[in-house]
């Protein structure tokens, strides 16, 4: 994945801060076409450019018929990155949402995707059904309306960010230019 590409070659340290994309979606979902109704979008192109743009990037990425809530999604992974090895739960809910277009609003698939990357599921079914990092997913969506956040991916370090899907070297470019500002 890119993110651990940047890590290790950059000598980065990530913080995923979360962001309230579309959070009235419902729990059961609902369709992209429904989402996007009214809005004059070539809904066929905007999935093309996704498509090459992830291809660029050796990232898989398929058509979905269905976005998802992510709100429990999020919680679980700011959980998951308090525990050993949890990082792995990042790429594991990109993969079961753009690539396999499963809901992660679910309970029992967020419980499976838990258990594929090693993480304890009583754990972790605790912190979905008492909501126990509800107060720090909070705090995070916070935090990406107080920088303007708009959507995602964004990366955000030393007073500058970058928005959305971009190659691997527009995200070196974007290191080494804060890395030069830190230096001065």
């Amino acid at each position: 994945m890119r993110i651990e590409r940047l890590r290790n070659e950059q000598n980065v340290k990530i913080n995923w801060v979360h962001f309230p994309l579309h959070p009235e979606t419902p729990e059961q979902g609902q369709s992209i076409a429904e989402l996007f109704a009214g809005r004059d979008l070539d809904l066929e192109a905007i999935h093309a450019r996704m498509q090459a743009l992830m291809d660029e990037e050796g990232l898989p990425y398929a058509s979905r018929s269905h976005t998802f809530n992510s709100r429990l999604a999020q919680e679980l992974a700011k959980w998951a990155d308090t525990q050993p090895q949890g990082e792995q739960i990042h790429e594991a809910l990109f993969k079961a949402y753009f690539v396999n277009g499963q809901n992660i609003a679910d309970t029992a698939i967020l419980l499976e995707i838990a258990a594929g990357v090693g993480l304890p599921v009583k754990e972790a079914k605790d912190v979905l059904v008492q909501r126990l990092f509800k107060g720090a997913v909070d705090e995070d969506w916070s935090r990406s309306r107080a920088y303007g956040i708009s959507g995602v991916p964004t990366f955000v370090a030393g007073g500058y960010g970058v928005t959305g899907a971009q190659p691997y070297s527009t995200l070196v470019q974007f290191v080494e230019h804060v890395k030069q500002g830190r230096a001065s």
